[in-house]
């Protein structure tokens, strides 16, 4: 089972200004091949179809534990695409009235690339790629046999990173570049983890092929903040007392990969601290949240103050 925690796993900057295109870039982070409903869907079913879980705890552990990471992945990359296709919104009424919407207040829309996530989805994020096209279940690898998986999965955040990179090579808002960042630092921790397990089982050292491909993390400014807290030699069981055998794996005195800042790998019980989530402003003349908003936040004022 999973436990949900109401935060995301880092701070995101609010975005400078509304940016529909820079929103439908980010998608393909979301939705594309290499996206991480992609990873999140490898991981999640490669560990609720994992054999001999009793007997190779430590190589299952380590599956499952990434598993609950990009979930929360999905998440940030969410936020971070209706946070670019909302803008800025510390000065919107969302209790006001809809005004005259025969001044086509959303105009722009009908010019923007990805105008659906408008259209269907006001604004939010939906598992489709920066094309529109839907993330699908033919994405998905999970074949019984650990080493395939695993040799898969190192595959998979290898061309995780490149995707990251050329997604923040093509945007300039901080909120955009800011989930590239990290997902870039987080996407090295995966590929030398499964590197490593791959190592444990067959003896083949994989880990000198990182990184694969060649992206130096300490040329990438969103990228430092990160590597100078460790984030690059920790992974999280996201569990209070679950999948500690995984430390076989990651940790045993294994370090840091050589371009990255030096220090032994570790295990951190629980999930990172994390961030706030942002605070989609509602938009009347979208009816967000509906056609009578002050009504529907005078009833939720008053079931919470009865919650306290």
């Amino acid at each position: 089972m999973f436990l949900r925690i109401d935060r995301l796993q880092i701070d995101l900057p609010a975005p400078k200004r509304q940016d529909a295109n820079a929103a439908a870039a980010l998608q393909e982070l979301l939705g594309g091949k290499y996206g991480e409903m992609s990873t999140l869907g490898n991981y999640m079913f490669q560990s609720f179809n994992f054999r001999s879980k009793s007997k190779l705890r430590p190589f299952y552990g380590l599956v499952a534990a990434i598993t609950a990471e990009e979930l929360g992945h999905v998440e940030l990359v969410s936020n971070g695409v209706a946070m670019l296709a909302n803008g800025p919104d510390a000065d919107r009424d969302d209790q006001g009235p809809g005004g005259d919407i025969s001044d086509a207040p959303f105009e722009a829309m009908k010019d923007a690339r990805l105008a659906a996530a408008f259209y269907s989805n006001g604004g939010g994020a939906v598992p489709v790629n920066s094309n529109g096209q839907s993330w699908n279940s033919d994405m998905v690898t999970t074949t019984g046999n650990v080493v395939v998986d695993l040799l898969h999965n190192f595959h998979l955040e290898c061309g995780a990173r490149l995707h990251k990179l050329r997604v923040y090579e093509s945007l300039t808002d901080p909120t955009g570049r800011e989930v590239c960042g990290y997902l870039l630092v987080r996407g090295s921790v995966h590929a030398h983890a499964y590197a490593l397990a791959l190592k444990k089982i067959t003896g083949v050292d994989l880990d000198k092929f990182l990184p694969t491909p060649n992206i130096p993390l300490g040329n990438i400014p969103e990228c430092q903040k990160y590597l100078e807290e460790g984030a690059h030699r920790r992974l999280y069981t996201f569990s209070p007392d679950d999948y500690q055998e995984m430390r076989g794996i990651w940790g045993n005195g294994e370090v840091a990969l050589p371009d990255d800042p030096p220090g032994e790998l570790e295990v951190v019980d629980g999930a990172p601290e994390g961030g706030k989530i942002h605070d989609l402003t509602g938009t009347p003349s979208a009816f967000t949240p509906d056609y009578a908003p002050e009504e529907m936040f005078e009833i939720a004022s008053k079931l919470y103050q009865k919650s306290r």
